[in-house]
């Protein structure tokens, strides 16, 4: 019996995994089988190249929480089954052991601005522009246009292919005093306008995707950080830290840091 279709609402599945070489059996592989598994590896990717879904990238876990990391993106939850089972299938049984997984699926913000947020900053912000003028017109098309294409990539998410990607997932307290769903909608609408301002300062310098977990992982959303160096993931994260909304709400599970390497690039760097 074939699997039913399985797609979301909106948006796609996203897939984070993490896995650590069995050095004893890959030794002992016969000769041939560890170019065959990176052949396979390789056509799993070329099968899924992008840059939506489907997409399987694959790097090279830095710090020794694991060896490769796999990000999966798929439109339906089958497809991602079939990725996971497919790249897990690449490696000779028993080579590949499963350090940490976590799913999620892209989402829009609660918080997303709306049509009458863009004319109320249109109308009261820096440049003041009066409703039904020309100016006022032509100012709230740009925007409109730059916020519906930034929900569009929201749910349908072109990675930046950069050189390191850093992963870690984050849940809002609800402690007391410091309990997030405590807050009404204007609050924490206005805390995280505050967290996003601080995110874009890191444009061309971090490529961003928060995908939610609520109800599938053990936390809320998964961060995930494109960067073209480490300092730029220390930075963000460090003054991101200074926001309300995470002083005050944030927690944070473990982070991963990895880099990006095409599956040939990767045995080479791992030396299988």
């Amino acid at each position: 019996m074939s699997i039913p279709s399985i797609p979301l609402t909106q948006g796609i599945h996203v897939c984070h995994l993490f896995y650590r070489i069995d050095r004893a059996r890959w030794d002992a592989l016969p000769p041939g089988a560890a170019a065959a598994a990176m052949a396979k590896l390789a056509a799993v990717c070329a099968a899924n190249p992008g840059p939506a879904a489907p997409r399987v990238m694959t790097f090279a876990n830095v710090g020794g929480k694991a060896d490769i990391a796999i990000i999966l993106f798929a439109a339906e939850l089958q497809q991602l089954s079939a990725q996971q089972r497919s790249v897990e299938l690449a490696f000779p049984a028993g080579t590949l052991v499963p350090v940490y997984s976590y799913l999620s699926v892209t989402e829009l913000p609660e918080y997303v601005t709306t049509d009458d947020d863009l004319r109320r900053m249109l109308q009261h912000g820096e440049k003041k522009l009066a409703p039904g003028t020309p100016d006022f017109d032509e100012a709230f098309a740009a925007a409109k246009k730059r916020n519906d294409e930034y929900l569009h990539y929201r749910l349908h998410p072109e990675m930046a292919d950069w050189e390191i990607m850093a992963f870690y997932p984050m849940s809002k307290k609800r402690d007391g005093g410091d309990n997030w769903y405590s807050l009404d909608l204007d609050t924490r609408k206005k805390l995280m306008g505050g967290h996003a301002k601080t995110g874009r300062k890191y444009a061309g310098r971090i490529s961003q995707l928060i995908t939610g977990s609520t109800g599938l992982d053990t936390h809320e959303w998964g961060v995930t950080l494109m960067a073209h160096n480490l300092d730029a993931v220390k930075e963000i994260v460090y003054e991101m830290r200074f926001d309300e909304v995470t002083a005050r709400f944030g927690e944070f599970g473990p982070f991963y840091i990895n880099l990006r390497l095409q599956p040939a690039d990767l045995w080479a760097h791992l030396g299988l």
